[in-house]
């Protein structure tokens, strides 16, 4: 039986498409996140020298209610140039959704296609320069056929940006659907779903699940997310090795997990042996080692493209590339690290202090997504008490560390 014929699985998403979203609060705002934000593209994909205003096309494959393709569509639309944003999934149900947001934004660069990735070789969809998969292989029977199938509809020089469920984070969860597995299966969604929130609600609260703050789905995201965490009839969970493994298989390379903060330890260690040892560990086994150690990812969402483009992907500071901050108010931020001397975050409990000099707190306030890395440098070099260029090239590499960590500083070539 392949994907295509899963009938529990269509019969969920026409039930129940994931996310509950409404089309008209395309109106008042537009759903941004990871991955598939342009900038995050851009700087994980295209070594921050794409140009987006030439034609582009992008696959979202999976696409559900369609927060990545509208996101997409929206700011590729907003770049003025010829793309195509194909939005490919099984759910009438979840396209319709979809379609509706588009047109409340007025989108005609989205097309739609029913189907499954699996599907791919058949559809003829052609090459796409960018490629967002989320949420979706760890819902294959084959994980590792669909990313093979994703790869070969990767044009040369592009990427993907994908998420499959990470296990530590999710504790409780597998413990719950397999309760409701040895319950039975029988029925619709709608009395499956019934059943499971009825014996939910008896759970004692010594389960691991009602134990765990980080997962709420079945919370706060109405029946849809409920169904889609606890009665899915397919669900796997992935940790750092088991994607490392999945992605060097399929010929691709990792440019990066977001947020990168989430992946270093070295911050959560204070005594100076275990860092040094933990440091020794090659890049992959230090992310697996946050992993266990913090116990808090429920997911991982990275960028991958093939390997031989490996080298290239990632951008780099240099002097000709501009920090492009999204969501990141610089001129409220940079004084508080001016002041404070420091950068505290608590990362899902994961509490990290990260030290920020004077000079990088005055490189952070002439950020402002236009000026070039050597522009805001030249600027600061004409004050009094000119620092030095390999000062302020260290110094704007401790401001990169921790925001770009954070997600939310990028890199972008001079245009």
């Amino acid at each position: 039986m392949t994907d295509t014929d899963d009938d529990a699985l269509i019969a969920q998403y026409e039930a129940y498409p994931y996310p509950p979203r409404v089309p008209e609060d395309e109106k008042r705002r537009l759903i941004t996140g990871s991955p598939s934000h342009l900038a995050e593209v851009n700087h994980y994909v295209f070594g921050g020298r794409r140009d987006f205003s030439h034609p582009f096309r992008a696959l979202v494959a999976g696409g559900g209610t369609g927060d990545a393709t509208i996101m997409l569509a929206q700011q590729l639309a907003d770049e003025g140039g010829a793309s195509e944003v194909v939005y490919l999934d099984l759910s009438r149900a979840a396209a319709d959704i979809v379609k509706a947001r588009a047109q409340v934004r007025g989108l005609d660069n989205i097309r739609f296609v029913q189907g499954s990735l699996m599907d791919l070789p058949a559809l003829g969809l052609g090459k796409f320069d960018y490629i967002d998969c989320c949420g979706v292989l760890h819902h294959l029977e084959q994980p590792e056929a669909g990313l093979a199938r994703l790869r070969d509809v990767l044009a040369d020089g592009g990427g993907m940006g994908l998420m499959v469920y990470a296990p530590y984070g999710r504790a409780g969860v597998y413990h719950v659907q397999a309760l409701l597995h040895m319950l039975g299966e029988d029925g619709d969604a709608p009395a499956k779903l019934a059943r499971a929130r009825g014996f939910f609600a008896e759970l004692p609260d010594s389960n691991w699940l009602k134990r765990n703050p980080l997962v709420e789905d079945h919370i706060s995201q109405g029946d849809a997310g409920f169904y889609d965490l606890l009665l899915h009839s397919r669900d796997r969970a992935f940790s750092v090795p088991e994607v490392a493994t999945l992605v060097a298989d399929a010929g691709l390379a990792i440019t990066g997990f977001v947020e990168p903060l989430r992946y270093d330890p070295l911050p959560l260690i204070q005594d100076a042996d275990n860092a040094a040892r933990v440091g020794a560990l090659p890049w992959i086994g230090r992310c697996a080692f946050t992993e266990l150690m913090t116990g808090s990812l429920k997911t991982h969402v990275f960028y991958v493209v093939r390997s031989a483009d490996a080298d290239a992907a990632l951008a780099r500071p240099g002097p000709d590339m501009v920090p492009v901050p999204v969501e990141l108010d610089v001129a409220q931020v940079a004084p508080m690290l001016q002041a404070k001397g420091e950068l505290n975050v608590d990362l899902d409990g994961a509490k990290i202090s990260l030290p920020m000099s004077g000079l990088a707190s005055a490189l952070l306030a002439r950020i402002d997504g236009e000026r070039s890395i050597a522009a805001i440098q030249g600027e600061l070099a004409r004050m009094p008490m000119t620092p030095d260029r390999p000062a302020m090239d260290e110094a704007f590499e401790q401001l990169f560390v921790a925001f770009n960590g954070l997600n939310v500083l990028f890199l972008r070539a001079e245009k």
